[in-house]
Order: C-alpha cells, then sequence, then structure tokens
C-alpha cells in the first residue's frame, strides 16, 4: 500500500509497504481521510523544536523514523484481532491517537494528554492515517454516528484540541471572546465557543483568506489586525469591559501580548498554539488586572465524544475551509500550508 512517511528533517517520502495485520487487541483500519496538522509541519520542518525525540525509539512505543505521519484520522473497521469486542467489522472510527505511560505525574492525575512520554498514531508509533491502511489498539476508536460522515470523522481530533482548550479556560454562556488567529485551530475554537453558547466573538486575523473562510461558517465580528484597530473593536462589540478570555490559535508573540491587553479584569488568555519562538513579555501587565494565562495541550478520551455529539448535532461543517489531496500530494501541500496558504487539508487514502 502507498504511504506518507517521514525520515527526517525535510525527509518525507511518498513509499509503497506492507499492510499491517492487527494483533491482539487490535483492529485493522481502511483510513478514509487524514489531516495535515502544524504538528505535522513543526516535526517535518523542525523536529529539533517540536518536543519530539526523532533519534532514539519512542519510550512508550517503541517506534522510530520512517514514520508513517496521519494522526487525525477517520476510517472504517475492516479486520478484528484476538479478543476485539467493543467494535464490529463495518464501523466508521474516529481515532484517538495518544499514546502515554501511566506512569508518570501527568498521567497519575489522568491528564494524558500531558503524559511526558506521550506519543501520537501517526507521529511516533508503527502506522499512521496517511496510509491506505492502519492498525490501533480498539480502546482508542470512537463510533461515528450515522450522521457524521468521514471527512468530519477526520477533523474530529483537531476539533477536540480546540473544543479542550475551551473546556479548559471555563467561558460561560453570555461572556465574550477573542480568538486570535483563524486557521484550522482558530476556527475549531470558534466552532466550540457557539457550542457552549458563546455568541459575542471576535476574530483577529491577517490574512484574507483566512478571515473569508472563518466569516463563511458564520463569524461576523472579524479584524486584520495590522491594519484595524483591534482594541477598538473589542471595546466596541463588549461595551468597554474587555473580552473575558482570549485564546492564542497563532502562535506568535503579538498574539498572546493583544491578547492580554484586550482583556476584562481577570479575564483569562489560553494558549493553543505551538510556539516556534520565544518573545518579549512583561508580566506586570498580568498584576495590574489579576489576569490569567493558562496553557492547554491536545485532548482527552471525553472531548472526542463531545465533539463528535456537537457534530451530529449539526454545529460543525467542512464547507468552505477543507480540501482534498490524495497522498502523491502531501510534500507540496506542506510547503503551501507552512507559507500560510490554505486552510484544513485532508489527505484522502
Amino acid at each position: 500500500m502507498k504511504a506518507a512517511l517521514f525520515y527526517a528533517k525535510e525527509d518525507l517520502r511518498i513509499e509503497d509497504v506492507a499492510e499491517p495485520v492487527p494483533g491482539p487487541g487490535q483492529v485493522k483500519v481502511k483510513n478514509a481521510f487524514a489531516g495535515i496538522c502544524g504538528s505535522d509541519l513543526h516535526v517535518y520542518y523542525s523536529p529539533e523544536a517540536s518536543g519530539m525525540d526523532f533519534t532514539t525509539p519512542h519510550p512508550v512505543t517503541g517506534a522510530m523514523p520512517p514514520q508513517i505521519l496521519g494522526h487525525e484520522f477517520s476510517g472504517t473497521v475492516v479486520e478484528l484481532g484476538e479478543g476485539v469486542t467493543r467494535v464490529e467489522v463495518g464501523d466508521r472510527v474516529a481515532v484517538w491517537p495518544i499514546y502515554y505511560c501511566g506512569t508518570c505525574a501527568a498521567c497519575e492525575k489522568g491528564l494524558y494528554n500531558a503524559c511526558r512520554k506521550i506519543g501520537f498514531h501517526g507521529l511516533s508509533s508503527d502506522g499512521g492515517g496517511m496510509a491506505e491502511y492502519t492498525t490501533v489498539p480498539a480502546e482508542k476508536l470512537h463510533k461515528l454516528p450515522e450522521n457524521v460522515d468521514l471527512r468530519l470523522g477526520a477533523l474530529v481530533e483537531p476539533m477536540a484540541v480546540a473544543w479542550h482548550a475551551v473546556e479548559r479556560s471555563g467561558v460561560q454562556p453570555g461572556q465574550t471572546a477573542l480568538i486570535a488567529g483563524a486557521g484550522p485551530i482558530g476556527i475549531g475554537v470558534w466552532f466550540a465557543l457557539r457550542a457552549h453558547g458563546i455568541e459575542t466573538i471576535i476574530v483577529s486575523e491577517p490574512s484574507d483568506a483566512r478571515r473569508a473562510a472563518i466569516a463563511g461558517v458564520g463569524a461576523d465580528i472579524l479584524v486584520n489586525p495590522i491594519t484595524d484597530d483591534l482594541a477598538a473593536t473589542v471595546a466596541d462589540a463588549t461595551s468597554g469591559r474587555g473580552v473575558d478570555v482570549a485564546f492564542d490559535a497563532a502562535g506568535a508573540g503579538v498574539a498572546v501580548t493583544s491578547a492580554v491587553a484586550n482583556l476584562t479584569p481577570q479575564g483569562k488568555v489560553v494558549i493553543v498554539a505551538l510556539h516556534e519562538r520565544a518573545f518579549e513579555f512583561n508580566p506586570t501587565s498580568l498584576v495590574m488586572a489579576e489576569t490569567q494565562i493558562l496553557g492547554t495541550l491536545g485532548y482527552l478520551p471525553e472531548d472526542f465524544d463531545a465533539v463528535i455529539k456537537a457534530m451530529s448535532e449539526g454545529k460543525y461543517t467542512t464547507e468552505g475551509w477543507v480540501a482534498e489531496i490524495g497522498v502523491d500530494d502531501v510534500v507540496a501541500t506542506m510547503a503551501e500550508l507552512r507559507a500560510g496558504r490554505g486552510m484544513k487539508v485532508l489527505v484522502a487514502s
């Protein structure tokens, strides 16, 4: 079968590999769609800064490159390994891709998304979504309802990142929010905020194409932070109070500092994006308004369930911001996404 294999920095090859066979407790999935994630770009272009070590076997999975990519994906169960009873052949599924050690301080708290040895199916495991088939432990599968198609199913993972961030923020109906960055995670935060009952959402995004994409799904307070007055827009939308919560989905220092500046007293900034570069920040601005900054990483299985439920209720759409490619186009598409061109891209198997 054809697969996209990561070997090393800027070395991604489309090759033929053997079809996997499910072992005990595993299932074989015929992959449908796999998203290209910002994490894939970090790994491809700067693995040394990705927080993952590809030079030694992964401490949980034992895997190392070459690695089939694709950790946000959907598919159909086609074969069951010994002892599998919780799913059946023919089930349509999304895959919770996290591998965790079970013994670190985070795991002891049930925070498997923050495991100190965290791994991902499709980044640091045997197999991934950017191939015709993969095998995964059966307990990682989340069944999709009939009215959630496989394209949406491949978006459960990135949308769960955003959902987890909104849950962590504690935002409540009637409050207000700012999203810095209207890429896929920014759009996911918008969907999640709307599903949580938040109506006043300001989106700050310098890209015309990305502002148009998020406007297409319903966002109506849009700011170009380079040419527009973000502070004035926030003041107008919140009657001068500032937003209750702001989300950094941009991964840029200015997104964080501008978010802090536009919060209401005791407001929160939630860092969702990965930052490749450090930036200068004076924490006195936090003291003066009792501001909180918190980080959020990945998702838990319950976030997958919540997103799938919201999808079944019609709260998500792929229209206008999701494109499809074949596996042969992955390398070229990564370059386009790295350059800031395009939104969410799904690799069709």
